[in-house]
């Protein structure tokens, strides 16, 4: 299931990087995150390194640079949170720039910014050269849980469905004079989204009907099968067996 086009987030293209298998950079992505956690955070040499083995799958990718920096914008938040731990943290105090910080919340810091943001680029890089749908091909074929694939392939399908009845909405209250200017409009908005909620509701309802009127039984359908080669589940664990070594010379 799909919703016809192409995501944002998915730079079409013909890499060595886009022809694997979902499942394998799927597997190789969580691999990756798992040795980047599991590096001490004294190591700053093993963060260089894993970002330079991210930004040689970027090159063989041939995702530019300038992509990757505009979608790190959702970290933003992370980075905020992380910029607050040293003023607020206990322990030990040390002066930079003449503020007042805390030491443990520098260290604390660091490493939410260091593992978060090689975790970030990572799963851009799987976005950028993976489309959605072939996503949730590869975590049927790792045999993640079939109802949390089937609730995200669901999400997928209908999420577009959902923002162009929000933009309908919109323009309705807008062609009757209604602009949202402070809180007392706050009434008119949350009526509107439980309006979209039972829409939305009514039509999940319609679709479940329509599937089991089809034979759903629980279970969806595999039309496009994607199997992997030895050849290709090792090009594709190559990132995270070459952070393992990294990790193993960290200790």
């Amino acid at each position: 299931m799909g919703a016809g086009h192409h995501h944002q987030l998915y730079l079409p293209g013909d890499s060595v990087v886009h022809r694997l298998p979902p499942q394998c950079k799927l597997l190789a992505v969580f691999a990756f995150a798992i040795v980047v956690v599991a590096t001490p955070r004294e190591r700053f040499w093993a963060f260089a390194l894993y970002a330079a083995l991210l930004g040689a799958v970027a090159v063989a990718a041939r995702v530019p640079l300038p992509y990757v920096l505009r979608r790190m914008v959702i970290e933003v938040p992370f980075v905020l949170f992380a910029f607050l731990i040293p003023v607020i943290g206990l322990g030990d105090r040390t002066t930079v720039l003449g503020v007042s910080l805390s030491v443990p919340g520098l260290w604390a810091a660091w490493n939410i910014l260091a593992k978060a943001t090689l975790g970030v680029i990572a799963s851009i890089l799987l976005a950028a050269t993976t489309e959605p749908r072939v996503i949730l091909i590869g975590a049927q074929r790792l045999r993640l849980p079939a109802l949390l694939v089937q609730i995200a392939m669901f999400m997928l399908r209908y999420m577009d469905v959902i923002v162009d009845e929000m933009r309908r909405m919109r323009v309705a209250r807008e062609s009757r004079g209604f602009v949202a200017r402070d809180l007392r409009h706050v009434p008119v908005i949350a009526r509107s989204a439980g309006a979209l909620f039972i829409r939305s509701y009514e039509r999940g309802e319609r679709v479940h009907l329509a599937m089991l009127s089809r034979g759903y039984t629980g279970t969806m359908p595999m039309i496009q099968d994607i199997s992997a080669s030895v050849r290709q589940w090792g090009i594709a664990l190559a990132l995270p067996a070459a952070a393992l070594a990294v990790w193993g010379l960290s200790w």
